[in-house]
């Protein structure tokens, strides 16, 4: 049975929650999530984000909390707030660890329990929207997170457009669906690398293949993310692309699809 979470400030207060999930790691999860949430606290949203990938935790990193200890008192978790948007604010567990090089060893039990209490002691009751960014595949962390949230507005797949990504993402598309949760569309990342010298595409990991398998799975497809030069930089500068490229290619894939889904909600 589902425990409810208790605490007043917890994550049942928040209007709008979302997963993002990837059938395989490596094809730009973290990466969707980080600039999703930037993209709707650009739109005047208060957005939380809560890494739930323990073994791998890459939040912090993408934006500009690395190193940025979380506080709070018993019962209570105050998550840190991004230096890159005043609207954003992260919880992971490396705002926990002093060391990064530290690895997280734990087992299944140990992993939900932390789940539990980044959604029941965390302060979330301020925000508008809390994106959780699950680790690849359809084990601990996804199950627990889907069971322990009630009211969740549906689950972002990420997929790269090759056939052996794509394999993958049909299974988080069907994770969704067996636990009756919406499948609020797929992305289409690493679609397509567009050169800074002479704007050409070339078609690195194909083109399309997350825009076919979201209509042969009848579930909405949300965009095709191109590779570029800002794109891979802003992932290692830990500022959002869409903080500090607003007019890329890539960064405009975010906005439009971070307003696609604010206009759902109204």
């Amino acid at each position: 049975m589902t425990q409810e979470p208790t605490h007043s400030n917890g994550i049942s207060s928040v209007p709008h929650k979302i997963l993002v999930m990837s059938g395989k790691g490596g094809v730009g999860k973290t990466t969707v999530s980080v600039n999703l949430a930037f993209s709707m606290a650009l739109a005047g949203k208060k957005v939380g984000i809560i890494d739930v990938d323990f073994h791998g935790p890459n939040v912090p990193l993408m934006t500009g909390t690395e190193g940025t200890m979380a506080a709070g008192s018993e019962g209570t978790i105050h998550p840190v707030q991004s230096p890159k948007h005043e609207n954003v604010n992260v919880m992971s567990i490396s705002s926990f660890m002093g060391d990064p090089d530290k690895p997280i060893i734990w087992r299944g039990p140990m992993k939900i329990g932390a789940i539990r209490q980044f959604f029941n002691e965390g302060v979330w009751n301020d925000r508008d929207v809390v994106i959780i960014d699950c680790p690849p595949g359809t084990g601990d962390e996804p199950l627990s997170v889907a069971q322990e949230l009630s009211g969740a507005d549906g689950v972002i797949v990420v997929t790269s457009p090759q056939d052996v990504s794509l394999l993958d993402s049909r299974k988080s598309i069907n994770f969704a669906k067996q636990l009756n949760l919406p499948v609020l569309g797929v992305v289409e990342n690493l679609s397509g690398f567009v050169c800074p010298c002479c704007g050409e595409e070339s078609l690195i990991f194909k083109k399309g293949g997350g825009e076919k398998a979201a209509h042969s799975m009848e579930v909405p497809f949300l965009g095709r993310i191109p590779i570029t030069a800002a794109f891979v930089e802003s992932g290692d500068s830990g500022n959002p692309l869409v903080v500090s490229a607003p007019d890329d290619s890539a960064s405009q894939v975010f906005t439009r699809m971070a307003s696609s889904i604010l206009d759902s909600w109204k």
